[in-house]
């Protein structure tokens, strides 16, 4: 039986309950607890960022108080017993090495994602992994019916990453699995046990392998979610991040369920990923990102949280040989790298250390104030470019406006004032902005040639007309370059921005050359 005191504390505990918002949009947040880890993710797939540029980045997150860094090293990382993985960018082992003591001294601990079943073109491109295809032609994924060659693979794989690395964790991937139950082997387990059991036991061999190794895992928590029929039999050391860019709460299933069961959950906002490319970037959504979800995390009773930044899309485009032999890949997407984006590294810094959610605008024109010396007025010009609608077109058409000259005429009316403003420190930061404002309306003159070539009413004699304006495009292109190796030299390797410039103006020469021919 209860006694006095005890009913008195129920009812409190009652109130509370009973009064406490789960409103993402409240003033207050539930739970005054800290996040554990305030992580940042960093995608090296492309755009490799240099030794010197990677310690740069870890000072800044520490005076942002960042004390975690997920590497997505992907190639880039120095593999030993298998070297045939690492890239033409890949760092030597004592560059990797003095990254991480660096990073140790700052107080930040470095977590290395190693994907272990889906996003693996980087593996299976090369031949000595062929067995482990779950398609020949569609090398995104390991066939986790290979699970004891995959299980000597990524054995030796992450007892390398533990050498370099002192984190408790190691990320091992397990998002977007899209061709779960492609193959033979595939479809009779899924047949018989179905979907879940195919991927919980394939990654229950991979948690234990990092488990055996003094480790905790950290697996993206999408596919779990969608298949948690059987996701009791994981080990409950594993970690679970819900990566939510901005859409409905549980968008991928019922994560209570699974911290029901004792699962540990972070969470996962994004700063770069889809629409963005070279020529948008939705701020207006990432914003609005951090001000939603990281409250609810919050009240969720999310552990950790990490801010996601994508260079691509992770999909990619293959040349062949025969038997589907890969000859070269190349990514689909490209964003506009990091060296742009510190901004949304300041915001979400700030907004996983309120306990209430951060106001995008006020921020911003904040941030403007200390980091340009610009005052309220020009503080809010700026914030009103960073709204522009990140409108990309598509089949020959915008996705909104009526044509392309209404998308250039409106974004032209934000970019000329982010031109007109002038700051006082931090000169290069800004300078992006106004790169990236400018590479916009590049994409647009050069749409607007492309929408006319594939018009109906297209000849044979308009093609002179069309090659003058792409004439004055590749000349502007040729700018842009110059600014954008200026703009990001020892950030990323010289190598490497001359290949961004390349293809990112591959398409208008493409044209080009297909019009020259109707001369």
């Amino acid at each position: 039986m209860m006694n006095y005191k005890n009913i008195l504390k129920y009812l409190l505990l009652v109130s509370v309950m009973l009064t406490t918002s789960f409103n993402i949009n409240a003033q207050t947040v539930a739970s005054t607890e800290d996040f554990k880890v305030k992580g940042f993710h960093l995608d090296l797939r492309i755009q490799v960022m240099t030794p010197e540029a990677l310690k740069t980045l870890a000072d800044e997150l520490s005076e942002m108080g960042i004390n975690t860094l997920v590497m997505e090293w992907e190639g880039t990382y120095p593999y030993d017993k298998h070297a045939v993985i690492s890239n033409k960018y890949s760092y030597t082992p004592q560059e990797v090495k003095d990254f991480i003591a660096h990073c140790d001294s700052l107080g930040i601990k470095v977590i290395p994602l190693q994907q272990s079943l889906g996003h693996v073109e980087y593996i299976l491109r090369n031949s000595r992994y062929n067995n482990l295809k779950e398609d020949r032609k569609d090398i995104s994924q390991l066939c986790p019916m290979e699970a004891m060659e995959s299980k000597a693979l990524f054995k030796d794989l992450f007892s390398d990453l533990v050498k370099t690395h002192n984190s408790d964790y190691i990320h091992i991937g397990g998002d977007e699995t899209y061709l779960l139950g492609h193959c033979e082997k595939c479809q009779l387990k899924v047949k018989e046990e179905g979907k879940s059991k195919l991927f919980v036991d394939y990654m229950k061999m991979i948690t234990e392998l990092v488990i055996d190794l003094g480790k905790k895992p950290v697996m993206w928590a999408d596919i779990i979610l969608k298949h948690p029929e059987a996701a009791a039999d994981l080990p409950k050391e594993t970690i679970f991040i819900d990566w939510n860019y901005g859409w409905r709460i549980n968008h991928f299933g019922d994560i209570p369920k699974l911290q029901e069961l004792g699962f540990t959950f972070w969470g996962a906002p994004a700063i770069r990923s889809h629409p963005d490319n070279w020529y948008v970037t939705d701020w207006a959504t990432h914003f609005k990102n951090q001000k939603e979800f990281i409250p609810y995390a919050r009240e969720a009773g999310y552990e950790g949280m990490v801010l996601t930044s994508w260079s691509t899309s992770g999909v990619y485009g293959f040349t062949w040989d025969v038997n589907y032999d890969v000859v070269d890949m190349v990514q689909i997407r490209n964003t506009y790298p990091l060296s742009g984006f510190r901004i949304l590294m300041a915001s979400y810094a700030e907004a996983i250390n309120l306990k209430t959610p951060i106001k995008p605008e006020d921020f911003v024109i904040e941030y403007a104030k200390d980091r340009f010396g610009f005052n309220k007025k020009d503080g809010l010009k700026f914030w009103n470019f960073l709204l522009a609608e990140p409108e990309l077109v598509s089949y020959g058409k915008p996705a909104k406006s009526e044509s392309v000259a209404a998308v250039k005429a409106k974004y032209n009316v934000l970019r000329d004032e982010l031109v007109k403003l002038k700051p006082k420190r931090h000169e290069a930061e800004f300078n992006q902005f106004k790169l990236m404002a400018d590479l916009r309306v590049h994409y647009l003159d050069f749409k607007a040639v492309d929408i006319k070539y594939n018009a109906p009413d297209f000849t044979r004699s308009q093609a002179p007309i069309l090659l003058k304006e792409l004439d004055v495009i590749l000349e502007d292109a040729k700018q842009l370059d110059k600014r954008f190796i200026a703009l990001n030299k020892g950030f990323l390797y010289d190598a490497e921005l001359e290949e961004q410039n390349k293809l990112r103006v591959q398409a208008v020469h493409t044209l080009y050359d297909r019009l020259a021919k109707l001369k």
